[in-house]
């Protein structure tokens, strides 16, 4: 049953109804059906691959395009009384939806209603949630469920990699360091309908255009996100006008591109999925007595084991993982620009991009573009080999001096005194360097050594070339190591 000590002003949708899907071998649609103060509202969300992924009578490719239709949906299982689920989906599929929207709630609960939002219009001061209660406010039916295994997939097992591909720093350097050595490497990149795509474009290009195996999936997901947004009564209509570096209430947005790359990555016996995420975003938090993963659950090695249970229990051998886990987010831009400089000048990191001359480039305003343009300066290359001008180059340092970056706390604090070092910016607060950060960290939790199988070892020893040391953590201190003896 609903939560009823929740916060009336959250659960303002009556019925959210997913499904059934409707396909084509190479589309999808879902139907998306909100039931809201007795009207209904439709739209369809909608994927489409440049070559044919499905056979439409076959009801395991039925129910894999159920699951990708849904994920979605798991974003809002806070604001729904009842979530409906069409289609053909199996006790792992039901499992792992149940699991995610409670997950997914009690991220959004925490990061959306219980930290400034400038996307609120309703007061949440006096906003308590009961950690011992049910954070999905949801109750959840799946009228057209059916016996697990029945319509599991099997494929042979393979050494080919697919990469999740934005056009940012972290899966360009995936791609470099397989392709380096070569272990197939397979950028599948997620076009979303808006802007959004901008980021991806270059990128895309580039490697579409010299390695065949590159693919794209377009997605109107963006257009549902912000469709759903005009359905939620605490959100401000003018959320589109308001500048941020976060979305209003999403979390679990990952997965929504993730599951579109899985026709793909089954039709060519892929079994490894390669996610472009560095040592920071793996955390487990309290607030409030809450515990959470401080938003960055898609992003967490909890998410690849997850996602690679969930194939497991479906039949399918791929493993989820990212090569990137002992890495901070400068080292892998700096390893980015100093080893595969050819793959960085497409690189995009930037929350407004635009075209300019059929090239995308940087806004040069953005959270994201200071710290790229910071982090570039820092170890002596030039932001001007991936789009921005000297003037935004300036704009982005000046604004390095007093506002704040998205980044582990030690890592900011590092890049700021590299460059007071160096005479390039005056802080606005106190910096020191940390030597942790230009260093591989093995962590047991967060970033193990046997995270990457063994074959894949030898991209611990390019990432060694660029870090000035090698740490382990012992007895909750970091103690240096040599990577020779812990391979």
């Amino acid at each position: 049953m609903a939560a009823s000590h929740f916060h009336p002003d959250l659960s303002v949708i009556d019925r959210l109804e997913v499904g059934p899907v409707q396909m084509q071998p190479d589309k999808l649609e879902m139907p998306y059906r909100i039931h809201q103060q007795q009207e209904i509202f439709i739209n369809h969300l909608s994927y489409h691959w440049e070559e044919a992924v499905f056979d439409p009578r076959d009801q395991r490719d039925q129910s894999l395009a159920s699951m990708i239709g849904a994920q979605v949906a798991i974003n809002y299982g806070l604001f729904c009384k009842e979530m409906i689920f069409r289609g053909p989906f199996d006790d792992y599929d039901m499992q792992f939806i149940r699991t995610m929207l409670e997950n997914t709630a009690i991220e959004i609960a925490v990061k959306k209603f219980l930290e400034p939002n400038p996307f609120l219009k309703i007061d949440t001061s006096t906003l308590e949630f009961d950690p011992g209660q049910p954070f999905c406010q949801a109750d959840l039916y799946f009228p057209d469920a059916f016996e697990s295994g029945i319509y599991s997939l099997k494929m042979p097992e393979t050494s080919m990699h697919a990469i999740l591909s934005s056009g940012g720093k972290e899966s360009l350097l995936t791609f470099g360091v397989l392709n380096e050595l070569n272990q197939s490497p397979h950028p599948i990149f997620i076009n979303e309908s808006g802007r959004h795509w901008y980021t991806a474009l270059n990128g895309y290009r580039h490697l579409k255009n010299h390695f065949p195996q590159t693919s794209r999936v377009w997605t109107n997901a963006d257009r549902i996100f912000n469709w759903m947004l005009r359905h939620l009564s605490f959100i401000r209509q003018d959320f589109s006008r308001i500048r941020a570096d976060e979305y209003p209430v999403r979390l679990w947005t990952v997965a929504v591109f993730l599951f579109g790359a899985l026709p793909l990555v089954l039709k060519r016996g892929i079994n490894r999925i390669l996610i472009g995420d560095e040592y920071d975003t793996t955390r487990k938090v309290e607030t409030r007595g809450i515990s959470h993963y401080d938003g960055l659950y898609d992003q967490s090695r909890y998410f690849d084991h997850a996602l690679s249970n969930y194939y497991g229990h479906k039949g399918w051998p791929i493993k989820q993982f990212s090569l990137l886990r002992p890495l901070s987010e400068f080292l892998i831009e700096k390893i980015l620009v100093q080893r595969y400089p050819d793959l960085q000048e497409h690189q995009i990191s930037c929350h407004a991009a635009h075209i300019e001359e059929k090239r995308v480039k940087p806004c040069g305003k953005c959270e994201k573009c200071r710290r790229i343009v910071g982090m570039v300066i820092a170890m002596g290359s030039d932001p001007q080999k991936c789009g921005y001008t000297l003037q935004q180059i300036r704009h982005c340092l000046q604004a390095l001096e007093k506002e704040s970056i998205h980044q582990e706390a030690e890592g900011a604090e590092h890049l700021l005194a590299i460059l007071q070092e160096k005479k390039i910016i005056t802080p606005w607060s106190k910096t020191s360097r940390h030597t942790e950060i230009e260093s591989l960290r093995f962590h047991p939790e967060f970033s193990p050594i046997d995270e990457l199988p063994p074959d894949l070892y030898p991209v611990y020893k390019i990432f060694s070339q660029y870090v000035k040391n090698t740490l382990v953590l012992q007895n909750n201190q970091w103690q240096s190591a040599l990577l020779e003896q812990l391979l």
